[in-house]
């Protein structure tokens, strides 16, 4: 077994590279507006009612059909999963985590088809289609090499007469419900660290990327994964969500998605019920208001290229985007002059073409950015941005607020779209606890070449994962393990060693000898 090393990225600068994406593109394209059934214990189920998937650079476009799961196919899918839960959680570890090492190295195989996928159906561009497939194969990767250690018993204190050492047993049934903006990524890190470590899970992916969520069963067929282990039920969260989180199968949830849902699923699913066999776990990462500080010891255009890039990559639709940039006021004209004319060198497209910025995932989204561009010129300054355009695709500029007021609804709520506020601070310990005045805990980045400063910033700023000198986006699995507090999550650290404890109970053997 090889030391885990991340996927390296596609360089599509390289011809070869482009015109290979180019064809995954156009075999993709061929291919879209098929229909999409329900996989409970390795039977595909095509449901009278199916809910389309489209294309958000063009919203007449449909990516795919997808069937829908109703309240009996949930009971058809726990029942399933339950009766392989029987066999999977006795399965030696290290054949399941073949099955992880086995899919890496098909997704691998099929990046950039996969990719394509991606394009259409979620409108990332293509290196944030590619960041997608590598992170994907990581998860994979590392998950596996993790469940082989873990597979082995931990000795404890040693004690005169006795042998003792500690096992994992799998949980039961778990529910997974992965986002859309990463809809390979973390719904292969979600589905199996499940699996691997001997769990069976029903899948219910986002109705924004449900195609992409059929593409990876698939995959997990084609690797032989057996029937049951992961149960694909796409539905309306209205029909299905509650049933599934309040099931007494359930034994644990883990969901990656907004603080509203997400705080409800830890509600519902505390509440017992009848037949229930344990307390319900629940895994969530839900999202932030994430900040940039700059410092007036900050290497200016550094800081002014990760503002950019944290606050506009994949249109703003990340839950590390940096959406607001809190600036020390000796150097606040000089970093948001910067700022914009970065900005404006962003061409606004599609993703097919591989524009820098593409539209934001669907209608409903669409306006409530919109919404919060209305408040924000009612709360601070607009030097730039603030247009949409629906005519074809859901496709809003790239804007930037600058002299928020840190309380300010911009400067407080997740926006969720290509929106940067800006706040002017006087020192670095005011930008810190400007920083912290919000109900999240996820990411943040601080530039600054005072080491004090560093330290300060390293003990006072309350966040998951905190960078230095460096955009707050682009966690890198192992290197970066991804989680955070407060109102963001549970801070389960998605990525790192001890995320697979998420999904098991410990046992102590003792034996006298």
């Amino acid at each position: 077994m090889t030391d885990y090393r991340n996927e390296p990225p596609v360089n599509f600068a390289d011809e070869a590279a482009k015109a290979a994406m180019q064809a995954a593109l156009a075999k993709v394209k061929n291919q879209l507006g098929q229909t999409y059934p329900l996989v409970i214990g390795g039977k595909r189920i095509q449901t009278e009612q199916t809910s389309p998937s489209l294309n958000p650079a063009n919203h007449s476009q449909v990516v795919g059909h997808v069937s829908q799961a109703t309240r009996q196919h949930i009971d058809e899918a726990f029942a399933a999963a339950e009766a392989t839960f029987k066999t999977w959680r006795y399965t030696d570890p290290e054949v399941r985590a073949g099955y992880l090492f086995k899919a890496a190295a098909e997704i691998r195989r099929r990046k950039l088809e996969l990719a394509a996928w991606q394009v259409y159906e979620v409108g990332k561009n293509w290196a944030e289609a590619d960041g997608d497939i590598a992170e994907a194969i990581d998860f994979l990767e590392f998950y596996g090499r993790q469940m082989l250690r873990m597979a082995q018993p931990e000795p404890l204190v040693p004690f005169p007469g006795e042998v003792n050492y500690e096992v994992y047993a799998p949980l039961g049934v778990g529910v997974i419900i992965p986002p859309w903006n990463f809809p390979l990524a973390i719904l292969t890190g979600m589905t199996t660290s499940a699996i691997v470590a001997g769990n069976t899970v029903l899948l219910k992916p986002s109705p924004n990327s449900s195609v992409v969520g059929y593409k990876f069963i698939e995959l997990m067929e084609q690797i032989g994964l057996p029937a049951g282990v992961i149960n694909f039920v796409p539905g309306a969260p209205e029909e299905i969500g509650d049933y599934m989180t309040g099931h007494p199968e359930t034994a644990f949830v883990s969901f990656t998605g907004s603080k509203n849902v997400g705080v409800h699923i830890a509600e519902h699913a505390a509440k017992k019920v009848d037949d229930q066999h344990g307390i319900k776990r629940v895994v969530a990462e839900m999202g932030g208001k994430d900040g940039i500080i700059v410092d007036n010891e900050a290497n200016v255009d550094a800081a002014a290229l990760a503002i950019v890039q944290s606050a506009f990559g994949f249109q703003g639709q990340k839950c590390s985007a940096g959406s607001r940039a809190i600036i020390h006021e000796d150097v606040y004209d000089e970093v948001v002059s910067k700022v914009v004319e970065a900005t404006k060198a962003l061409t606004v497209g599609t993703p097919e073409s591989n524009a820098a910025v593409g539209p934001v995932i669907e209608k409903k989204q669409f306006d409530k950015i919109l919404s919060y561009v209305e408040i924000g010129k009612r709360e601070a300054k607009l030097v730039l941005g603030g247009t949409a355009d629906e005519s074809t695709g859901y496709y809003i500029h790239p804007t930037i607020f600058i002299d928020a007021d840190p309380k300010s609804r911009i400067m407080q709520e997740e926006i969720f779209g290509p929106v940067l506020s800006i706040c002017k601070v006087r020192s670095f310990e005011e930008a810190v606890d400007v920083f912290n005045d919000t109900e999240y805990g996820l990411t943040g980045s601080v530039f600054t070449l005072n080491r004090e400063h560093l330290a300060y910033a390293a003990q006072r700023i309350d966040c998951g994962n905190l960078y230095f000198n460096r955009k707050c986006t682009g966690s890198l699995v192992g290197v970066h393990p991804f989680g955070g507090f407060k109102m963001s999550g549970t801070d389960a650290k998605a990525g790192g060693k001890d995320y697979l404890r998420h999904f098991v109970v410990s046992k102590i053997i003792s034996e006298r000898m």
